[in-house]
């Protein structure tokens, strides 16, 4: 299934009083990656949240290919986006059976899964790298095996977009890797994805276009290259990017004052 654009027109929205976003304007493109990022507060989940229907909006529209979520009924539009929350609970099941939850996730229980459910889920489990963990309850997880097992769910609804909100939390580096080679993949294959990411670095190196929200509103968009030019990440936090070229393609870092500094008790030359 290819993927769906999404956009949002000067959309307003907030909780009680306060109003979060205050006129966000944002798009993401079929087949390609979009990271939202900014600093703590700045209305990152809400957007999300919004953008799938949890919170409404007070103005604004929020398009899907086209079709504003006015007419889009809540089960349809969980068939269009996958969904990965930030903060989850961690239910008393086991980790084959929390994936199979990602086929359906608008279905009330009990629900009745059919043969190809159960391989689609299973299929989504070794994308992760832990089909081995079926069986394993998920308390017993670790945090990073845990939040393999809920990027593996969002994989197995096959919605054309998905949206994940701090994906990468509690994976070690290796599995940040391995996770970024699979969204590149979804990407390869017309999915739309739609990351919200705190790691500067990492969204430089695996989005087609980036968004910065500050205040509400989408202060910034464009692609990483013109983020390094513009120097959004030292006007957006205070600390400069560079960049090199490598045989390995584009490697970032971040740019530290110079002078002498320590790190974790060892000095710059003993590194």
């Amino acid at each position: 299934m290819d993927g769906a654009m999404v956009e949002m027109e000067d959309v307003r929205a907030g909780y009680g009083k306060a109003e979060i976003l205050r006129g966000v304007d944002f798009r993401a493109e079929s087949g390609e990656i979009t990271t939202i990022i900014g600093t703590n507060g700045s209305g990152k989940s809400t957007l999300l949240r919004t953008l799938l229907g949890f919170l409404p909006m007070r103005s604004g529209d929020i398009r899907i290919d086209g079709i504003s979520i006015k007419d889009i009924s809540r089960t349809e539009l969980a068939r269009r986006i996958a969904y990965l929350p930030q903060g989850k609970n961690v239910p008393d099941i086991s980790a084959g059976r929390m994936v199979l939850h990602g086929r359906f996730p608008y279905l009330t229980y009990p629900r009745k899964y059919r043969e190809a459910d159960v391989r689609i889920a299973r299929q989504a489990m070794e994308q992760m790298g832990i089909a081995e963990l079926s069986e394993q309850h998920m308390s017993r997880l670790s945090g990073g095996m845990r939040q393999k097992v809920y990027i593996a769910m969002a994989l197995a609804g096959q919605a054309p977009a998905i949206v994940m909100d701090e994906p990468t939390t509690y994976l070690d580096i290796g599995q940040q890797v391995k996770f970024a080679e699979t969204v590149r993949q979804l990407s390869k294959e017309g999915k739309t994805v739609v990351l919200v990411l705190h790691d500067i670095l990492l969204a430089l190196k695996i989005s087609a276009r980036i968004a910065a929200l500050g205040e509400g509103k989408v202060i910034w968009s464009g692609t990483p290259g013109e983020m390094l030019e513009q120097n959004v990440s030292q006007r957006l936090y205070g600390v400069a990017v560079g960049a090199a070229r490598t045989d390995a393609g584009t490697q970032y870092f971040y740019e530290y004052p110079s002078g002498d500094w320590t790190v974790e008790g060892s000095s710059q030359e003993e590194m």
